[in-house]
């Protein structure tokens, strides 16, 4: 499936979805977030930028699940010799901008690491290569790269893939144990004296963006033949004399 542009205003309302998708109201909210003009948009189609700001806004997402994981979490990051939790959160960070998986998991990738992580002998930083994971499925869902172009396509398919994919790793993040029935990873807290649903809100966000963009993909296959049936009916011949 192709990438085929739409129009600006209907580009500018999906950026604004896009980046306020299931964010709860807070006085730290300024509203959606867009970018500084740079001189690659100029080779940018307006869905070419709805995607790419999905990608950066999932993206955010999971750097922010990071953080809290490694909030609930601390043994996880204390496994990789980092001096501090800032630290362990900017390894991981640029891990995924170079796409470099954490050291013992080299040679995998996307879901392969997911696997690894959510496995109970994997005595590794279960949090890091969770959330590694993850960005590097979603990344290859968008044919490797983070900011999309004119000439690249996607693959609606695939888009839609990386959003149950990530459904299922929420899923095994919440249930998944150890031999001793203890939960892998400490996520959403509901108790008589706590509620923490922020896991699930940030989880929500990145499932609703990808399945909008796999729809807009969808969507724009099936006018590609729509028009041309279109065209075919309305056509009339031009006159030669």
């Amino acid at each position: 499936m192709t990438a085929w542009p739409i129009t600006a205003v209907t580009a500018a309302l999906l950026a604004a979805l896009l980046t306020g998708c299931m964010s709860p109201p807070g006085a730290g909210q300024r509203g959606p977030k867009g970018e500084d003009m740079s001189a690659d948009q100029f080779a940018q189609t307006d869905f070419n930028r709805t995607v790419t700001l999905e990608v950066r806004d999932n993206l955010t997402s999971l750097y922010s699940l990071l953080d809290k994981l490694y909030r609930r979490n601390p043994r996880e990051w204390r496994k990789t010799g980092a001096p501090d939790l800032v630290t362990a959160v900017n390894r991981v960070k640029h891990s995924v901008e170079v796409r470099v998986p954490p050291r013992d998991l080299s040679g995998l990738r996307d879901i392969q690491i997911l696997a690894v992580a959510l496995d109970p002998s994997y005595p590794g930083d279960r949090v890091g290569a969770f959330i590694y994971g993850l960005a590097d499925t979603i990344i290859a869902a968008h044919n490797g790269k983070t900011r999309l172009y004119a000439t690249d396509a996607l693959d609606g398919q695939r888009v839609y893939n990386a959003a149950r994919n990530v459904e299922a790793a929420a899923w095994l993040l919440a249930t998944r144990r150890n031999n001793q029935g203890e939960l892998l990873l400490l996520a959403n807290e509901i108790s008589p004296t706590a509620t923490n649903l922020s896991f699930e809100r940030e989880f929500g966000a990145i499932i609703g963006r990808l399945d909008l963009i796999a729809n807009l993909l969808g969507e724009n296959s099936r006018r590609i033949g729509i028009n041309y049936a279109q065209g075919l009916l309305l056509f009339n011949f031009l006159p030669v004399r």
